[in-house]
């Protein structure tokens, strides 16, 4: 299973787009957030009908119908997934590792922070953010995501990836 893993889009939907054409086939595509409106598009940027889509509302999508959080199962792995802002992500993850070790989760995904990051816990959990593909707040500030693949055990992988003028660097 393949999973491109993004957040905080905020409608500026050039580089989401650019991302999908270059890593594109996969099998789910999850959104942690502040799309402001664009998710309504991205089963047509998309174009794979059995492509699952997830996305959680962020604190920008005052208008959208998306949940606020979700717990899902991609493969053997119980995912939670939410913007992170209810869980003062831009101050750290504790709270966010608290909720989803309380749900079950093995995986927590969380946007808000506009920074990439993955954790690896003593206790098996992984903490997972994609950073932003339209306004990157790390140092360097290259728009980020992530890749998520589960190899033919049902192991899970990730790669940070950032996105360049000229291309994708893995």
């Amino acid at each position: 299973m393949r999973v491109l893993i993004v957040s905080d889009t905020h409608r500026r939907d050039e580089n989401l787009k650019e991302v999908i054409r270059r890593t594109s086939p996969f099998d789910m595509l999850v959104h942690l957030g502040d799309s402001e409106g664009s998710e309504v598009r991205f089963r047509d940027w998309v174009g794979n009908d059995r492509c699952a889509i997830c996305v959680v509302q962020g604190n920008n999508d005052f208008f959208s119908d998306t949940d606020r959080e979700k717990l899902i199962s991609i493969g053997r792995y119980r995912a939670f997934l939410t913007h992170g802002h209810l869980y003062g992500a831009s101050f750290g993850t504790e709270r966010l590792k608290e909720e989803a070790r309380e749900r079950g989760a093995d995986i927590v995904m969380f946007g808000h922070s506009h920074r990439p990051c993955l954790e690896y816990c003593k206790d098996g959990l992984i903490v997972l953010n994609p950073g932003s593909l339209s306004y990157p707040r790390q140092e360097g500030r290259k728009p980020s995501f992530i890749i998520m693949e589960t190899d033919r055990q049902g192991e899970a992988h990730f790669t940070v990836n950032y996105l360049e003028r000229d291309g994708l660097f893995f």
